[in-house]
């Protein structure tokens, strides 16, 4: 199966930027579309609720100017993630102003609600929902999501445990859609591995921690850059679900990542301990290594782009253009 055109048009590499918590923001959605990989940002991030309007006001309308200026190379489309646990008392407001603002793309996560898939579809929108195993995956296709997100072992913030590999061939046995994954993939090597699996897209996160237009403080972001897949700590203590967060914060807010207890899975308990997730606790996934510098966004999606057309060269999926242009000039003579 295709992917619907949505999830094709403006694409530079086979990427979507997946909603970070807090950080993601207009400028990084906005740069992302622009640069070639679907943005996205959560809507509980739109503080108060009056502000999401305005931010997918000015995404739609700076997208759109764009667009008209790039006829020939227009924008990735944009997402914006749902939380549809019955924690989130903002869910209905803010699909009436996503519904408003007819947002193409829906990122939906911890839980699969059939009536929310169908507000989404009656406006034009599809439904891309985030599984950590191949039962949620079933059941979130069965309530009408139109694909599915991975969430493998080494994804940032809240993740599973299974191997990329496993979770890919476990849902490709009877699901043809749009398929992501999430786990790891901080350059175009994994880009490439991800769709090599099985997988239609990556979906990429810690990455885009530590660019310019995350809102981001700095030494997360340098946190980011100076750390590596040693340095996640899996734990469900400051939210009651695993993630994955970097050793280094949880050390500077005085707890051991050595020795942290277990915390009631089904409370959904954020902010249970003296600390609060996401603030003091930093979400990051192991695929932080590929992170050397705090760049614009651009740039880093102008790297990726580099090394995921440099594997395709490599194992033979396009030809270098260095052969290209020898076989043109063979071709002359």
């Amino acid at each position: 199966m295709s992917l619907p055109a949505v999830l094709r048009r403006g694409l530079s590499i086979p990427v979507v930027g997946s909603p970070l918590f807090i950080i993601s923001n207009p400028d990084l959605v906005i740069a992302q579309c622009k640069a070639g990989v679907v943005g996205s940002f959560p809507a509980l991030n739109a503080r108060p609720e009056h502000v999401l309007g305005e931010w997918l006001d000015r995404i739609t309308t700076e997208l759109a100017d764009y667009n008209a200026k790039h006829p020939d190379a227009p924008a990735a489309p944009f997402a914006v993630n749902q939380i549809v646990h019955k924690s989130n008392d903002r869910l209905e407001h803010d699909l009436g102003v996503c519904a408003q603002y007819k947002v193409p793309i829906v990122i939906t996560s911890l839980g699969a609600r059939e009536e929310v898939n169908h507000a989404i579809h009656a406006w034009g929108g599809i439904v891309l929902h985030d599984v950590i195993n191949n039962t949620f995956a079933k059941k979130a296709i069965e309530k009408g999501a139109d694909g599915l997100i991975a969430v493998a072992a080494g994804a940032g913030g809240h993740a599973g445990t299974l191997s990329p590999f496993a979770l890919i061939h476990e849902i490709r046995e009877w699901f043809d859609g749009p398929l992501l994954l999430s786990g790891a993939i901080g350059n175009g090597n994994a880009i490439l591995a991800a769709q090599a699996a099985g997988a239609d897209l990556a979906y990429i996160g810690s990455a885009f921690i530590a660019t310019h237009e995350a809102n981001a403080i700095d030494a997360y972001k340098q946190m980011i850059v100076e750390g590596g897949a040693g340095d996640i700590v899996y734990s469900n203590l400051f939210t009651g679900v695993h993630g994955n967060y970097l050793r280094q914060s949880i050390v500077a807010s005085g707890l051991d990542p050595e020795a942290l207890p277990q915390s009631d899975p089904s409370a959904m308990n954020f902010g249970s301990t003296r600390v609060k997730p996401w603030k003091d606790i930093w979400g990051s996934g192991q695929g932080i290594g590929a992170v050397k510098s705090i760049l614009p966004a651009a740039e880093l999606i102008a790297r990726l782009q580099r090394e995921y057309e440099a594997a395709r060269v490599r194992l033979g999926v396009i030809a270098a253009p260095q052969a290209e242009e020898q076989t043109a000039e063979q071709a002359a003579l």
